[in-house]
């Protein structure tokens, strides 16, 4: 298999050219650095994402928390994380870096709070 890539991982964005047999990286020619080669072989074998999206709050100063994924999810599975946030929902207060799912979708990666989110202050009569 022949995949095309341009690489993300410097300013140079050097256009790759990865040849596999589907189970092994058998080459990669268009890096200039290493940064390249490393990146060929984990979007051609291994592809992976950060996702980030929101957390539904109650009783927080906010409706939502911003989340993220604390290190990147195998592409497969996106959209098993993208379903476990638009269902979950935590009560304030949050601060960054709370875990709000753990091991989501069954990756072994938890879903992280992004911005610290106070309780609802009462509201005086």
């Amino acid at each position: 298999m022949v995949f095309e890539f341009i690489c993300i991982n410097c300013p140079m964005g050097c256009p790759l050219e990865v040849l596999t047999d589907g189970e092994t990286l058998l080459s990669v020619d268009g890096n200039l650095c290493n940064k390249g080669l490393e990146y060929a072989k984990l979007e051609s074998m291994d592809p992976r994402r950060t996702v980030t999206g929101s957390v539904l709050i109650r009783n927080g100063a906010l409706p939502l928390v911003s989340a993220k994924t604390r290190s990147s999810v195998p592409k497969g599975k996106i959209f098993g994380v993208m379903n476990a946030l638009r269902y979950a929902e935590v009560f304030a207060p949050v601060d960054i870096g709370d875990i709000l799912i753990a091991d989501v979708a069954e990756t072994g990666i938890d879903i992280i709070a992004t911005k610290r989110i106070d309780s609802r202050t009462p509201e005086l009569t």
